[in-house]
């Protein structure tokens, strides 16, 4: 596949020191670093649904969730016939796979943490309108656990907490105060977390696609519904500059290029 054009795309964040502990991405093949332990960051993350389900109001729609339970099983089923068939390691074995529903109509979100553990909100469904954007929503995040996102910014959270005690001890030999703390954090929110986390959503978008192509769900859905998410936040939009999530232009002129890239090569 044009697996170069995105890595480009994308870019590559490997630090030097830690190159013992990098690996690659599933079929993007970028470089990523991760230093926390797989299985540690799943177990932690499945206490933490815990929580969530025990916290949070639970839909109560069997219907719904009965469809998001068969689209995940569906991407499951293809994302592992998919690495079986090209001899290539299954990075979702160990995961434990669940989903739910939570009743709230005024988050529009979804989310899937370490090891498989989702959950979509009802104030999304309005949005995803359909089975195919619905795919399109948890495509993507199912790509953020499958391309290990989250042990990488757990990763990069560890480096940037070091790199504070070494600007800390090397250079003033004490904790940075004040305006020196500001400088600090300002460069590293926007010279590196903000970036870092918009090339991990891009990333996702683009697995996404891919996993949406596995199952055999419509691609055009996904730019569709970010369209639809466009314009219901229109009045409300975050500078690119200044978000986590790559605008929604962008993101719908990705997706459009990506797709034909996506059916030709998969």
């Amino acid at each position: 596949m044009n697996r170069r054009k995105f890595i480009n795309y994308i870019g590559c964040g490997c630090l030097a020191f830690g190159l013992h502990s990098c690996s690659t991405t599933p079929i993007t093949e970028r470089k990523q670093l991760k230093l926390i332990p797989e299985h540690k960051l799943n177990a932690q993350a499945a206490k933490i649904y815990e929580k969530v389900k025990e916290k949070e109001k639970l839909s109560d729609d069997k219907v719904k969730l009965g469809e998001i339970k068969e689209i995940g099983k569906k991407i499951e089923n293809s994302i592992s016939k998919y690495f079986d068939s090209q001899n290539i390691s299954d990075p979702t074995i160990g995961f434990d796979w669940e989903y739910i529903l939570i009743q709230n109509d005024k988050i529009k979100n979804a989310w899937c943490m370490p090891g498989g553990k989702i959950a979509v909100y009802t104030g999304i469904l309005p949005i995803t309108k359909n089975t195919n954007g619905l795919a399109a929503v948890m495509g993507h995040e199912i790509a953020h656990a499958v391309a290990r996102h989250g042990s990488e910014r757990a990763s990069q959270g560890l480096i940037l907490d070091l790199g504070t005690m070494a600007v800390e001890k090397l250079l003033i030999g004490r904790p940075l105060t004040g305006d020196s703390r500001k400088l600090y954090n300002y460069f590293t929110t926007f010279g590196v977390m903000l970036p870092f986390s918009r090339s991990h959503e891009a990333e996702a978008d683009y697995l996404g696609l891919v996993f949406m192509h596995f199952a055999g769900y419509d691609l055009d859905e996904s730019y569709k519904m970010w369209e639809r998410m466009d314009k219901l936040n229109s009045g409300n939009r975050t500078p690119e500059f200044l978000s986590t999530h790559p605008s929604s232009k962008t993101r719908i002129e990705n997706i459009k290029k990506w797709i034909p890239l996506v059916k030709d090569n998969f």
